[in-house]
This record gives structure tokens, C-alpha cells and sequence, in this order.
């Protein structure tokens, strides 16, 4: 059972930055394969896909919210997965969580049962 497990949250003022990861554990190499995604949820709002990267690194897909700001990247011989997000706005606060899955994931859907999901890791962005 793949397991994925987020750290760098924390509190940061607008227009700072702050970089997520992500490691997985559970299964010795099959996280490899595994297409990822960050997705995040503030408070009252819906879940929110907001940036995906295949296994293989080749493609990418970001929400037009982060366009331009946030940037993915993975590890796969650490099994790490990462989230750079830069120019930090309010509007950003919200528990971010890591997934894997498969390519359905490139457009944010979602497959119960077959995606794995973090604990998730609180962003908060406040002067």
C-alpha cells in the first residue's frame, strides 16, 4: 500500500514563498509509476486540483489559479514529490495534500479507490 506522507507548510507572508513535499513509502518502487497531483482545500470551498506532473516527469498540468507561480518536480529515486509556490497570496491558504495516481489525474478527476492521498500540510499565507 502505497503511502505518501507531506511536510513545509507553515505560515507565510504575501508574496513569499514556500516549497511542499511529499514522500512515499509503503511500496519499494511502484510510487515510480505512479502519475501525482497536489490538490488543496481552504475553508467552505471545494477540493482543488491545482498541479499535476506524470510519473515519467514528461507532462505537466496547472491550475489557471497558480499558473505562473507554482511549480511541481519530482524525485523518483528519492521518491520525493515537490510543490514550489512563489508570490504566495491569501487566496492560497488552504490544506495542501499530495495524490498519486493514474492519468486521470492530469485534469484534476479523481478515482475513489485507486488514488492515494496524504495527510495533508496547512498553508497559511497572512501579514
Amino acid at each position: 500500500q502505497l503511502q505518501l506522507e507531506e511536510s513545509g507548510g507553515g505560515l507565510v507572508q504575501p508574496g513569499g514563498s514556500l516549497r511542499l513535499s511529499c514522500a512515499a513509502s509503503g511500496v519499494s518502487s511502484d510510487s515510480d509509476y505512479y502519475d501525482r497531483a497536489w490538490f488543496r482545500q481552504a475553508p467552505g470551498k471545494e477540493r482543488e486540483g491545482i498541479g499535476y506532473m506524470s510519473a515519467s516527469g514528461s507532462r505537466t498540468n496547472y491550475a489557471d489559479s497558480v499558473k505562473g507561480r507554482f511549480t511541481i518536480s519530482r524525485d523518483n529515486v528519492n521518491k520525493m514529490m515537490y510543490l514550489q509556490m512563489n508570490d504566495l497570496k491569501a487566496e492560497d491558504t488552504a490544506v495542501y495534500y499530495c495524490v498519486a495516481g493514474g492519468p486521470w489525474l492530469e485534469t484534476f478527476r479523481l478515482r475513489s479507490g485507486y488514488d492515494f492521498w496524504g495527510q495533508g500540510t496547512q498553508v497559511t499565507v497572512s501579514s
